[in-house]
């Protein structure tokens, strides 16, 4: 979807006043003739919103709330379920709890839950919040076909309007999608500190286990496929000669 242009302008100017785009450019490290073919096409990302506004101190949350496709973030849920808590942590941590639990309970060294990346956090997050027909939803709520969306999901990526609209009709967090797809940071968001930890902490053992079940079982046939990709690549490599 992004923003549109002219409302952009008139956002930066209050955000950023005196500031030319040259100026603004400097500060956000975004290059300038993508900012120029932005304006041009009439469309700015909501990327080029989050990076100045973080530049000039103002909450990208607030920030992107100032538009009219964003313009009820402010005012819809915050506060994460615990489902999606658990969603943006990765397999490695999972398993380093319950590496954890396994020694004497006096421990207080938790897994580093920022310390590994999550490959696979939009597709968790969406399976987290998605009721059963979430796809088929999204799909009649923003015209996007279902294969587009479990595409972009597939290739680890969810556009800002989809995320947000998906958290609209599953009636979480107005935010969780953004933090999933990196667009905005949990802090941004409002998250609670340490509230991905406190989700995991709260699990028993069985849930903790087949939590990292379920992980590992997704994370095997992403490698399943990638091994299966290159084999048929080395095929036709070799069958071309």
């Amino acid at each position: 979807m992004a923003v549109s242009a002219r409302s952009f302008q008139n956002w930066r100017t209050a955000a950023a006043p005196g500031e030319s785009n040259a100026d603004l450019c400097r500060r956000t490290g975004i290059k300038r003739s993508t900012l120029g073919q932005q304006i041009v096409r009439g469309k700015v990302s909501e990327d080029t919103v989050v990076r100045v506004a973080r530049a000039y101190g103002k909450n990208p949350v607030e920030a992107l709330s100032d538009f009219e496709e964003y313009s009820d973030l402010l005012g819809g849920p915050w506060r994460p379920s615990a489902a999606e808590l658990l969603s943006q942590v990765s397999y490695i941590c999972i398993l380093q709890m319950i590496l954890h639990r396994s020694q004497p309970t006096d421990r207080q060294d938790y897994p580093d839950l920022v310390r590994f990346p999550h490959a696979n956090a939009i597709r968790s997050w969406f399976e987290a919040v998605d009721p059963g027909d979430l796809r088929q939803r999204l799909s009649a709520a923003t015209g996007v076909a279902p294969q587009n969306i479990s595409a972009q999901l597939l290739a680890g990526r969810l556009a800002p309007e989809l995320a947000v609209e998906a958290a609209r009709l599953a009636g979480v967090s107005l935010t969780g999608g953004l933090v999933a797809t990196g667009l905005i940071t949990s802090d941004e968001a409002g998250w609670p500190q340490d509230g991905q930890l406190a989700a995991l902490r709260a699990l028993s053992d069985s849930e903790l286990v087949f939590l990292a079940r379920d992980r590992l079982d997704g994370v095997g046939k992403q490698i399943r496929k990638f091994e299966h990709d290159q084999e048929n690549e080395l095929l036709l490599l070799e069958n071309l000669g």
